[in-house]
């Protein structure tokens, strides 16, 4: 599938849904109903706040941080984020605002422009003794 986001507004995205990650637990009042609801949505968000503010894209302010990495990440803490209802066993009580929040950031990795995940690799390079073209 191809991308359909540009890393513009894929940047704009990544600061709103980090804000919006790191006030997850007062926005959608999950403050008292398990640890892991409250601190890992702030977590996940105050690390997508750091890599968009470091990351090399037209949003980042440093660019220092490869985009590519950014959007394995992202794919990495989106499902994590995804299934932490059922993994810290809080979904009766909550799991749409993590379902939610983690599958855009699951989706914003894959199908971003410049995404490893569907964009082809430019350097294809043959590895280790399996490219040796010598004809002995």
């Amino acid at each position: 599938m191809k991308p359909f986001i540009s890393t513009k507004v894929y940047g704009v995205l990544n600061y709103i849904l980090a804000l919006t990650l790191i006030a997850a637990p007062w926005l959608f009042n999950l403050v008292d109903i398990s640890s892991a609801a409250l601190f890992l949505p702030m977590y996940i968000g105050w690390l997508q706040l750091i890599m968009a503010i470091f990351s090399r894209s037209e949003t980042g302010f440093i660019k220092q941080f490869p985009l590519t990495i950014h959007f394995v990440l992202d794919v990495l803490m989106g499902f994590v984020l995804m299934v932490s209802p059922w993994l810290y066993t809080f979904s009766s009580k909550a799991f749409w605002p993590e379902l939610l929040l983690g599958g855009l950031l699951f989706l914003m990795g894959i199908f971003t422009d410049k995404s490893p995940f569907t964009t082809r690799n430019p350097h294809n390079h043959a590895v280790g003794f399996l490219a040796s073209t010598d004809s002995n």
